[in-house]
Protein backbone atom coordinates (compact mmCIF):
# COMPACT_ATOMS: atom_id res chain seq x y z
CA UNK A 1 0.00 0.00 0.00
CA UNK A 2 2.78 2.06 -1.35
CA UNK A 3 0.60 4.82 -2.79
CA UNK A 4 -3.25 4.62 -2.02
CA UNK A 5 -4.12 7.50 0.62
CA UNK A 6 -0.84 7.75 2.07
CA UNK A 7 -1.98 11.62 3.68
CA UNK A 8 -3.93 9.17 5.99
CA UNK A 9 -1.48 7.44 7.39
CA UNK A 10 1.02 9.67 7.55
CA UNK A 11 -1.59 11.15 9.84
CA UNK A 12 -1.77 8.04 12.11
CA UNK A 13 2.09 8.14 12.15
CA UNK A 14 1.99 11.39 14.14
CA UNK A 15 -0.87 10.05 16.42
CA UNK A 16 1.45 9.97 19.98
CA UNK A 17 0.58 7.05 21.02
CA UNK A 18 2.61 4.34 23.36
CA UNK A 19 4.15 1.68 21.35
CA UNK A 20 3.69 -1.94 21.44
CA UNK A 21 5.35 -3.86 24.57
CA UNK A 22 6.28 -7.35 23.47
CA UNK A 23 4.39 -9.75 21.29
CA UNK A 24 0.45 -8.06 22.18
CA UNK A 25 -0.32 -4.33 21.88
CA UNK A 26 -1.16 -4.26 25.57
CA UNK A 27 -2.24 -0.45 25.39
CA UNK A 28 -5.26 -1.76 23.31
CA UNK A 29 -6.18 -4.78 25.61
CA UNK A 30 -6.00 -3.24 28.58
CA UNK A 31 -8.20 -0.06 27.69
CA UNK A 32 -10.57 -3.04 26.13
CA UNK A 33 -10.85 -4.85 29.46
CA UNK A 34 -11.74 -2.23 31.23
CA UNK A 35 -14.20 -0.84 28.83
CA UNK A 36 -15.60 -4.52 29.03
CA UNK A 37 -15.63 -4.62 32.62
CA UNK A 38 -17.24 -1.22 32.71
CA UNK A 39 -19.93 -2.64 30.11
CA UNK A 40 -21.06 -5.09 32.39
CA UNK A 41 -21.24 -3.34 35.78
CA UNK A 42 -23.51 -0.69 33.16
CA UNK A 43 -26.05 -3.25 32.51
CA UNK A 44 -26.27 -4.91 35.75
CA UNK A 45 -27.48 -1.50 37.17
CA UNK A 46 -29.39 -0.45 33.77
CA UNK A 47 -31.46 -3.53 33.52
CA UNK A 48 -32.13 -4.43 37.33
CA UNK A 49 -35.91 -2.91 37.32
CA UNK A 50 -36.83 -4.86 34.02
CA UNK A 51 -34.90 -7.55 34.70
CA UNK A 52 -36.88 -8.01 38.22
CA UNK A 53 -40.07 -7.28 36.68
CA UNK A 54 -39.73 -9.56 33.70
CA UNK A 55 -38.27 -12.44 35.66
CA UNK A 56 -38.11 -11.59 39.26
CA UNK A 57 -34.46 -11.94 39.06
CA UNK A 58 -32.50 -8.33 39.21
CA UNK A 59 -29.24 -9.82 37.84
CA UNK A 60 -31.21 -12.04 34.89
CA UNK A 61 -29.75 -9.96 32.17
CA UNK A 62 -26.67 -9.53 33.78
CA UNK A 63 -26.07 -13.54 34.40
CA UNK A 64 -27.02 -14.12 30.40
CA UNK A 65 -25.08 -11.57 29.41
CA UNK A 66 -22.24 -13.04 31.16
CA UNK A 67 -22.62 -16.94 30.53
CA UNK A 68 -23.33 -16.35 26.75
CA UNK A 69 -21.67 -13.27 25.77
CA UNK A 70 -18.71 -13.20 28.37
CA UNK A 71 -17.78 -15.83 29.23
CA UNK A 72 -17.25 -17.46 25.77
CA UNK A 73 -16.12 -15.00 23.97
CA UNK A 74 -13.48 -14.26 26.22
CA UNK A 75 -12.31 -18.05 25.43
CA UNK A 76 -13.09 -17.49 21.77
CA UNK A 77 -11.27 -14.14 21.64
CA UNK A 78 -8.23 -15.84 23.80
CA UNK A 79 -7.90 -18.54 21.39
CA UNK A 80 -8.70 -16.40 18.54
CA UNK A 81 -5.46 -13.97 19.37
CA UNK A 82 -3.69 -17.07 18.96
CA UNK A 83 -4.47 -17.73 15.35
CA UNK A 84 -2.83 -16.49 12.22
CA UNK A 85 -5.41 -14.29 11.07
CA UNK A 86 -4.33 -14.80 7.67
CA UNK A 87 -5.84 -18.25 8.29
CA UNK A 88 -9.15 -16.73 8.04
CA UNK A 89 -8.45 -15.11 4.57
CA UNK A 90 -8.51 -19.21 3.17
CA UNK A 91 -12.08 -19.33 3.81
CA UNK A 92 -13.33 -15.16 2.48
CA UNK A 93 -15.82 -16.50 -0.17
CA UNK A 94 -17.14 -18.85 2.29
CA UNK A 95 -17.66 -16.11 4.88
CA UNK A 96 -19.42 -14.46 1.76
CA UNK A 97 -21.82 -17.20 1.19
CA UNK A 98 -22.21 -17.90 4.64
CA UNK A 99 -23.25 -14.15 5.53
CA UNK A 100 -26.09 -14.45 2.16
CA UNK A 101 -27.30 -18.04 4.04
CA UNK A 102 -27.58 -16.36 7.79
CA UNK A 103 -29.75 -13.47 6.70
CA UNK A 104 -31.79 -15.58 4.26
CA UNK A 105 -32.25 -18.23 6.67
CA UNK A 106 -34.43 -15.41 9.13
CA UNK A 107 -36.91 -15.78 6.69
CA UNK A 108 -37.93 -19.31 6.91
CA UNK A 109 -40.43 -20.52 8.75
CA UNK A 110 -39.34 -22.40 12.24
CA UNK A 111 -36.23 -21.63 11.98
CA UNK A 112 -36.28 -17.46 11.66
CA UNK A 113 -37.64 -15.75 14.63
CA UNK A 114 -39.79 -12.42 14.16
CA UNK A 115 -40.55 -9.60 16.93
CA UNK A 116 -42.20 -6.02 17.11
CA UNK A 117 -42.54 -6.70 13.32
CA UNK A 118 -39.02 -7.02 12.54
CA UNK A 119 -37.13 -10.82 11.36
CA UNK A 120 -33.82 -10.27 12.79
CA UNK A 121 -33.04 -13.39 14.95
CA UNK A 122 -33.17 -17.48 14.25
CA UNK A 123 -33.22 -20.41 16.66
CA UNK A 124 -30.18 -22.13 17.77
CA UNK A 125 -31.37 -24.59 19.78
CA UNK A 126 -33.06 -22.83 22.83
CA UNK A 127 -31.27 -20.35 22.09
CA UNK A 128 -32.01 -16.97 19.32
CA UNK A 129 -29.48 -15.93 17.58
CA UNK A 130 -29.34 -12.60 15.26
CA UNK A 131 -27.47 -13.10 11.96
CA UNK A 132 -26.32 -9.67 11.34
CA UNK A 133 -24.35 -9.58 13.99
CA UNK A 134 -22.19 -12.22 12.83
CA UNK A 135 -22.33 -10.72 8.87
CA UNK A 136 -20.65 -7.94 10.54
CA UNK A 137 -17.55 -9.32 10.85
CA UNK A 138 -17.87 -11.93 8.33
CA UNK A 139 -18.36 -9.70 5.64
CA UNK A 140 -15.37 -7.06 6.77
CA UNK A 141 -12.99 -10.13 6.27
CA UNK A 142 -14.22 -11.31 2.96
CA UNK A 143 -14.01 -7.69 1.60
CA UNK A 144 -10.57 -7.10 3.31
CA UNK A 145 -9.39 -10.33 1.31
CA UNK A 146 -11.14 -9.22 -1.93
CA UNK A 147 -9.92 -5.49 -1.96
CA UNK A 148 -6.43 -6.59 -1.08
CA UNK A 149 -5.99 -8.91 -3.88
CA UNK A 150 -6.61 -6.07 -6.39
CA UNK A 151 -4.36 -3.43 -7.34
CA UNK A 152 -4.65 0.39 -7.02
CA UNK A 153 -5.46 -0.09 -10.81
CA UNK A 154 -8.10 -1.78 -10.71
CA UNK A 155 -9.79 -0.40 -7.53
CA UNK A 156 -9.84 2.60 -9.12
CA UNK A 157 -11.61 0.90 -12.65
CA UNK A 158 -15.19 1.42 -12.35
CA UNK A 159 -15.99 -2.18 -13.97
CA UNK A 160 -13.31 -4.23 -12.17
CA UNK A 161 -13.58 -1.87 -8.66
CA UNK A 162 -16.65 -0.07 -8.09
CA UNK A 163 -19.21 -1.73 -9.88
CA UNK A 164 -18.26 -5.12 -7.94
CA UNK A 165 -18.06 -3.67 -5.01
CA UNK A 166 -21.06 -1.98 -5.02
CA UNK A 167 -23.35 -5.22 -6.14
CA UNK A 168 -21.58 -6.82 -3.04
CA UNK A 169 -22.46 -4.48 -0.57
CA UNK A 170 -25.75 -3.84 -2.26
CA UNK A 171 -26.85 -7.66 -1.14
CA UNK A 172 -25.79 -7.66 1.96
CA UNK A 173 -27.57 -4.15 2.74
CA UNK A 174 -30.75 -5.34 0.51
CA UNK A 175 -30.92 -8.55 2.63
CA UNK A 176 -30.38 -6.22 6.10
CA UNK A 177 -32.67 -3.63 4.72
CA UNK A 178 -35.53 -6.63 4.78
CA UNK A 179 -35.33 -7.42 8.29
CA UNK A 180 -35.79 -4.58 8.72
CA UNK A 181 -32.35 -3.16 10.66
CA UNK A 182 -31.21 -0.13 9.30
CA UNK A 183 -29.05 0.51 12.11
CA UNK A 184 -27.09 -2.47 10.93
CA UNK A 185 -26.94 -1.92 7.23
CA UNK A 186 -25.45 1.68 8.43
CA UNK A 187 -22.82 -0.10 9.86
CA UNK A 188 -22.28 -2.64 7.20
CA UNK A 189 -22.07 0.36 4.77
CA UNK A 190 -20.17 2.57 6.55
CA UNK A 191 -17.66 -0.10 7.45
CA UNK A 192 -17.57 -1.61 3.69
CA UNK A 193 -17.16 2.03 2.44
CA UNK A 194 -14.20 2.99 4.66
CA UNK A 195 -12.27 -0.16 3.58
CA UNK A 196 -12.84 0.54 0.26
CA UNK A 197 -11.73 4.09 0.37
CA UNK A 198 -8.53 3.36 2.15
CA UNK A 199 -7.91 0.08 -0.41
CA UNK A 200 -7.30 2.60 -2.82
CA UNK A 201 -10.41 3.71 -4.46
CA UNK A 202 -11.23 6.91 -6.67
CA UNK A 203 -12.27 10.09 -4.83
CA UNK A 204 -15.47 10.52 -7.90
CA UNK A 205 -16.83 6.59 -6.97
CA UNK A 206 -16.48 7.51 -3.61
CA UNK A 207 -18.95 10.69 -4.00
CA UNK A 208 -21.20 8.42 -6.22
CA UNK A 209 -21.46 6.03 -3.25
CA UNK A 210 -22.59 8.63 -0.94
CA UNK A 211 -25.02 10.21 -3.00
CA UNK A 212 -26.82 7.22 -3.84
CA UNK A 213 -26.90 6.12 0.14
CA UNK A 214 -28.53 9.91 0.84
CA UNK A 215 -30.74 9.07 -1.50
CA UNK A 216 -31.77 5.27 -0.41
CA UNK A 217 -31.86 7.21 2.89
CA UNK A 218 -34.57 9.61 2.00
CA UNK A 219 -36.58 6.78 -0.15
CA UNK A 220 -36.65 4.31 2.86
CA UNK A 221 -37.93 6.93 5.28
CA UNK A 222 -40.70 7.99 2.35
CA UNK A 223 -42.12 4.29 1.85
CA UNK A 224 -42.49 3.31 5.48
CA UNK A 225 -44.53 5.40 7.89
CA UNK A 226 -43.01 5.02 11.00
CA UNK A 227 -39.24 6.02 9.46
CA UNK A 228 -40.95 9.45 8.82
CA UNK A 229 -42.03 9.78 12.31
CA UNK A 230 -39.10 8.65 14.02
CA UNK A 231 -37.08 11.39 11.47
CA UNK A 232 -39.61 13.90 11.83
CA UNK A 233 -38.84 13.40 15.88
CA UNK A 234 -35.54 13.74 15.26
CA UNK A 235 -35.91 17.47 13.84
CA UNK A 236 -38.25 18.02 15.94
CA UNK A 237 -38.38 15.99 19.60
CA UNK A 238 -40.92 18.18 20.96
CA UNK A 239 -43.13 16.88 18.47
CA UNK A 240 -45.82 13.72 20.14
CA UNK A 241 -43.96 13.61 23.44
CA UNK A 242 -46.21 11.00 24.62
CA UNK A 243 -46.59 9.24 21.24
CA UNK A 244 -43.52 8.56 18.64
CA UNK A 245 -41.23 11.41 20.26
CA UNK A 246 -41.64 9.25 24.25
CA UNK A 247 -38.27 7.67 23.84
CA UNK A 248 -36.42 10.29 22.69
CA UNK A 249 -37.74 13.09 25.00
CA UNK A 250 -37.09 10.34 27.91
CA UNK A 251 -33.60 9.75 26.44
CA UNK A 252 -32.47 13.34 26.62
CA UNK A 253 -34.43 13.79 30.17
CA UNK A 254 -32.45 10.98 31.55
CA UNK A 255 -29.42 12.28 29.80
CA UNK A 256 -29.92 15.54 31.59
CA UNK A 257 -30.82 14.70 35.19
CA UNK A 258 -27.56 13.07 35.46
CA UNK A 259 -25.73 16.82 35.59
CA UNK A 260 -22.02 16.77 35.97
CA UNK A 261 -21.42 13.93 38.32
CA UNK A 262 -24.62 12.04 38.14
CA UNK A 263 -27.01 10.75 40.42
CA UNK A 264 -25.11 7.80 41.58
CA UNK A 265 -24.13 4.33 40.34
CA UNK A 266 -27.36 2.57 40.50
CA UNK A 267 -29.96 5.47 41.02
CA UNK A 268 -31.08 6.19 37.67
CA UNK A 269 -34.93 6.95 37.76
CA UNK A 270 -35.93 6.30 34.29
CA UNK A 271 -34.90 2.60 34.38
CA UNK A 272 -37.97 2.62 36.38
CA UNK A 273 -39.92 1.90 33.62
CA UNK A 274 -39.85 5.10 32.04
CA UNK A 275 -37.21 4.64 29.37
CA UNK A 276 -37.11 2.06 26.83
CA UNK A 277 -35.08 -0.20 25.98
CA UNK A 278 -32.80 -0.03 28.82
CA UNK A 279 -30.70 -2.38 28.58
CA UNK A 280 -30.06 -2.33 24.55
CA UNK A 281 -29.67 1.06 22.89
CA UNK A 282 -30.94 3.24 25.47
CA UNK A 283 -28.40 1.70 27.72
CA UNK A 284 -26.23 4.81 27.28
CA UNK A 285 -29.25 7.53 28.58
CA UNK A 286 -28.78 5.11 31.91
CA UNK A 287 -25.30 5.78 32.28
CA UNK A 288 -24.90 9.34 31.67
CA UNK A 289 -28.22 10.11 34.19
CA UNK A 290 -25.92 7.85 36.74
CA UNK A 291 -22.52 8.44 36.19
CA UNK A 292 -22.79 12.63 35.35
CA UNK A 293 -21.10 14.46 32.45
CA UNK A 294 -17.77 14.00 33.69
CA UNK A 295 -17.62 9.92 34.03
CA UNK A 296 -19.79 9.90 30.71
CA UNK A 297 -17.29 11.97 28.16
CA UNK A 298 -14.52 9.62 30.32
CA UNK A 299 -16.79 6.36 28.60
CA UNK A 300 -16.94 8.28 24.87
CA UNK A 301 -13.13 8.77 25.49
CA UNK A 302 -12.79 5.45 26.05
CA UNK A 303 -13.98 4.70 22.68
CA UNK A 304 -11.84 7.11 21.01
CA UNK A 305 -8.48 5.60 22.14
CA UNK A 306 -9.52 2.46 21.63
CA UNK A 307 -9.90 3.50 17.84
CA UNK A 308 -6.52 5.75 17.68
CA UNK A 309 -5.14 2.60 19.10
CA UNK A 310 -6.81 0.30 16.19
CA UNK A 311 -6.02 2.42 13.79
CA UNK A 312 -2.49 2.65 15.48
CA UNK A 313 -2.62 -1.36 14.81
CA UNK A 314 -4.02 -1.39 11.51
CA UNK A 315 -0.97 1.02 10.64
CA UNK A 316 1.57 -1.42 11.25
CA UNK A 317 0.28 -4.51 10.12
CA UNK A 318 2.43 -6.56 8.18
CA UNK A 319 0.70 -6.26 4.92
CA UNK A 320 -2.59 -5.40 3.47
CA UNK A 321 -5.41 -7.73 3.86
CA UNK A 322 -4.14 -7.47 8.12
CA UNK A 323 -4.53 -3.47 7.53
CA UNK A 324 -8.03 -3.69 6.07
CA UNK A 325 -9.06 -6.43 8.72
CA UNK A 326 -7.78 -4.18 11.40
CA UNK A 327 -9.08 -0.97 9.85
CA UNK A 328 -12.89 -2.96 9.33
CA UNK A 329 -12.82 -4.09 12.79
CA UNK A 330 -12.33 -0.69 14.31
CA UNK A 331 -14.46 1.37 12.03
CA UNK A 332 -17.10 -1.27 12.47
CA UNK A 333 -17.00 -0.45 16.17
CA UNK A 334 -16.76 3.06 15.63
CA UNK A 335 -19.62 3.83 13.72
CA UNK A 336 -21.68 1.41 15.89
CA UNK A 337 -20.95 3.69 18.97
CA UNK A 338 -21.39 6.96 17.11
CA UNK A 339 -24.59 6.22 15.95
CA UNK A 340 -26.03 4.67 19.73
CA UNK A 341 -24.32 7.90 21.91
CA UNK A 342 -25.83 10.39 18.86
CA UNK A 343 -29.22 8.77 18.63
CA UNK A 344 -29.46 9.28 22.97
CA UNK A 345 -27.89 12.85 22.14
CA UNK A 346 -30.40 13.60 19.34
CA UNK A 347 -27.36 13.59 17.09
CA UNK A 348 -28.55 11.54 14.91
CA UNK A 349 -31.98 9.72 14.54
CA UNK A 350 -32.80 6.45 16.93
CA UNK A 351 -31.96 3.18 15.13
CA UNK A 352 -32.12 0.74 17.47
CA UNK A 353 -28.10 0.03 17.41
CA UNK A 354 -26.41 -1.04 20.75
CA UNK A 355 -23.62 0.07 22.19
CA UNK A 356 -20.89 -1.82 21.35
CA UNK A 357 -19.29 -4.27 24.53
CA UNK A 358 -22.29 -2.74 27.10
CA UNK A 359 -25.35 -3.30 26.01
CA UNK A 360 -27.07 -6.29 26.50
CA UNK A 361 -26.91 -9.13 23.62
CA UNK A 362 -25.17 -12.46 23.49
CA UNK A 363 -24.63 -12.52 19.95
CA UNK A 364 -23.49 -8.84 19.36
CA UNK A 365 -20.87 -9.40 22.64
CA UNK A 366 -20.04 -12.84 21.13
CA UNK A 367 -18.98 -11.76 17.72
CA UNK A 368 -17.36 -8.23 19.04
CA UNK A 369 -15.28 -10.46 21.18
CA UNK A 370 -14.47 -12.67 18.45
CA UNK A 371 -13.13 -9.93 15.97
CA UNK A 372 -11.19 -8.49 19.12
CA UNK A 373 -9.28 -11.59 18.82
CA UNK A 374 -8.66 -11.19 15.11
CA UNK A 375 -6.99 -7.59 16.05
CA UNK A 376 -5.04 -8.85 18.90
CA UNK A 377 -3.23 -11.39 16.91
CA UNK A 378 -2.87 -9.04 13.74
CA UNK A 379 -0.86 -6.72 16.58
CA UNK A 380 1.36 -9.35 17.55
CA UNK A 381 2.56 -9.42 14.40
CA UNK A 382 3.07 -5.58 13.69
CA UNK A 383 5.48 -4.62 12.21
CA UNK A 384 6.77 -2.53 15.70
CA UNK A 385 7.17 -5.97 16.89
CA UNK A 386 9.28 -7.02 14.76
CA UNK A 387 11.91 -3.82 14.79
Amino acid sequence: MKRRHKGFFTFLQNVNLPPSIGRVDYFFVIPFAILLSIGLLILSSASAVVSFQKFNNTYYYTTHQLLFGFLPGGVICFIVSRIDYHYWRRFAFLFFILSIVLLLLVFFPGIGFGYGGAHRWIHVGPFLFQPSEAVKLTFLLYMASWLSTKGEKHIKNFSYGFLPFAVLTGIVALLVILQPDIGTMSIIGLTACTMYFIAGAHLGHVGLIGTTAVGLFFILISTASYRLKRFMTFLHPELDPLGIGYHINQALLAVGSGGWFGRGFGHSRQKYAYLPEVTGDSIFAVAAEELGFILSLCLIMLFIYLGLRGLHIARNAPDEFGKLVALGIISWVFFQAVINIGAMLSILPLTGVPLPFISYGGSSLLVLLIAVGILINISRQSRSNRS
